[in-house]
C-alpha cells in the first residue's frame, strides 16, 4: 500500500461552486476543483503524493492516517449550558432521552446533507 492510500480522499459536487471539489481532511489545506469528477480525483491523488514528498524532504511527521479509521460510536460534545438546556427540554417534549434525541437530530442533519 502506498502512503497516500492511508488518507481519505473526498470528491463532492458543490452546488455553490458548480464543480467538483476534492479534499484530503487532515493532510492538505485547500483542495482541487474541476468539472470532471475523475480528473479531480486523479489531481487530488497527485496532490497527496506531493504533500507526502514535502513532509519526507522536511523530515516532518505525517499526520495520522484517515482512511479505514474505526469509530467507537462515542464522542464528547460541549455545547454550553443554554443549548444543553434547550436540547434537554426538546427531548423531554418528545419523551426521549437527551442522548436519543441528539442522535436523532444529528442523523437527520447528516442524511439531509449527504
Amino acid at each position: 500500500m502506498k502512503k497516500a492510500d492511508q488518507y481519505l480522499k473526498i470528491v463532492e459536487w458543490s452546488e455553490e461552486d458548480q464543480c467538483y471539489i476534492g479534499r484530503v481532511p487532515g493532510l492538505a489545506l485547500g483542495g482541487i476543483h474541476g468539472k470532471n469528477e475523475t480528473k479531480v480525483f486523479q489531481e487530488l491523488s497527485t496532490l497527496i503524493d506531493e504533500w507526502i514528498e514535502i513532509h519526507e524532504e522536511d523530515h516532518a511527521p505525517l499526520p495520522p492516517a484517515t482512511a479505514d479509521k474505526r469509530y467507537s460510536g462515542k464522542f464528547n460534545l460541549r455545547v454550553g449550558p443554554d443549548l444543553h438546556e434547550r436540547l434537554a427540554i426538546e427531548a423531554l417534549k418528545v419523551s426521549e432521552s437527551l442522548n436519543s434525541y441528539c442522535v436523532k437530530v444529528l442523523r437527520e442533519k447528516a442524511e439531509s446533507s449527504g
